[in-house]
């Protein structure tokens, strides 16, 4: 049975354009480093190219969700697909240590303008599909293609570098953008409304007016706080992920099998997914995920045979996927259109700084405590931001937190 939002044409270009774009974009997670590492010799220098991937998360969150909420998101997603493609070619002329920092720039363009995409992006699809059980197909069909586009785009990625060269990497890359731009402009014209109760004059303000409203709005507060912490320790158990499957497992073969699992987890979960985001109340519904999230991931990590291992990574995915849409359902679903991107910019920043203090914490503690401790530790923070969820999220809606009606 075809899923209710691909009905919608607009959301099966924007979905489409969506993979197309994140397939380009995730092939340069392994291909930039690889071939920075290649020019340079540097373990230094390559460490740097993940530090300018992370940047423009940081830096930009905010005023992209600015950008979102007062320009056409439309006109905005094509505008940085084209810039990403602009951005992204110029680490061809990056042939020699002494010219290495153009590989910088281009992963700072690059990445500047996958910030500005994805809250556009996010505050778009309410208005391609509505607010109704349309939307929680669509967010289950996109949190699924994220997942497996984000598992097989660098792999993809490294093979292309290894036997074509990052130029073939870049050109794929960047064809992917302008793919999907020109797919995105087939879409029709949606105009924006403004927010009528913002200050249009200064960004400042209106970042101001975005804060001001996720703080009035206690459920999306408490989502915002215990999904950061929650992502924070997925971070922190991915990021040691690699090192668990080669020591206890027998290798990388054994990790690409624990990734194919839990990308099958994502897909399997996605029609579960969608029925709970729209039966169930936010608040429970993210929390049982959480703690289903982390009981899986304590038995995947504290298992020995592979099979075990395997069953693990797939039941990892079902309530990983589930948390994923009850959370961007909630913020789409309530927060009022002329604030849906700052709110969404406000998750994506959070979510960006949870990821890198995450990836960087869990090697930390391991190298510090061991491997074993690393993960559980992890496990246990993950498991604790089910009952943080069901403290900070009321279960008495207020005003601001009531579903916005369509």
């Amino acid at each position: 049975m075809v899923p209710p939002a691909l009905r919608v044409r607009d959301f099966r270009l924007l979905w489409t354009a969506r993979g197309i774009a994140g397939l380009g974009t995730s092939m340069l997670v392994v291909a930039i480093p690889a071939h920075v590492h290649a020019v340079t010799g540097s373990v230094l220098a390559t460490g740097v190219t993940l530090a300018f991937e992370y940047l423009p998360s940081l830096l930009l969150g905010p005023f992209a969700g600015v950008m979102a909420d007062r320009w056409d998101r439309r006109r905005l997603m094509i505008a940085t697909d084209l810039g990403h493609a602009l951005a992204i070619s110029v680490a061809l002329l990056a042939v020699t240590p002494e010219t290495i920092w153009l590989v910088y720039l281009a992963v700072l363009g690059q990445g500047s303008a996958a910030v500005v995409f994805r809250p556009a992006a996010q505050a778009h699809i309410p208005a391609v599909v509505g607010t109704g059980p349309v939307l929680t197909s669509a967010n289950s069909l996109s949190a699924v293609t994220t997942g497996v586009v984000g598992l097989v785009g660098p792999p993809v990625g490294g093979l292309v570098f290894a036997f074509a060269g990052i130029g073939a990497v870049v050109a794929a890359s960047a064809a992917a953008g302008l793919l999907s731009a020109a797919t995105i402009a087939r879409t029709s014209a949606r105009r924006t409304p403004p927010d009528p109760t913002a200050a249009p004059r200064r960004v400042l303000d209106e970042i101001r007016h975005g804060l001001r409203y996720v703080r009035r709005a206690a459920a999306t507060r408490g989502l915002l706080v215990a999904n950061s912490v929650y992502l924070l320790a997925n971070a922190a158990l991915t990021a040691l992920l690699v090192p668990f499957g080669v020591t206890q497992l027998g290798g990388s073969v054994q990790v690409g099998y624990l990734l194919s699992a839990l990308g099958l987890g994502f897909l399997a979960g996605a029609p579960v997914s969608r029925r709970l985001a729209d039966r169930g109340a936010a608040r429970t519904t993210v929390a049982a995920g959480q703690v289903l999230v982390a009981g899986a991931f304590a038995l995947l990590f504290n298992s020995t045979a592979l099979p075990v291992a395997l069953a693990a990574a797939f039941l990892l995915g079902l309530p990983a996927v589930t948390v994923l849409v009850s959370v961007h359902t909630w913020v789409q679903r309530t927060t009022p259109e002329g604030l849906l991107g700052r709110v969404s910019a406000a998750f994506l920043t959070l979510e960006a700084v949870a990821t890198m203090l995450g990836a960087l914490a869990g090697p930390a503690v391991s190298e510090a405590s061991g491997l074993r401790v690393a993960l559980n530790a992890a496990c246990v923070v993950a498991l604790l931001s089910a009952p943080l969820t069901l403290w900070l999220v009321p279960r008495r809606l207020t005003v601001s937190d009531e579903p916005v009606k369509k």
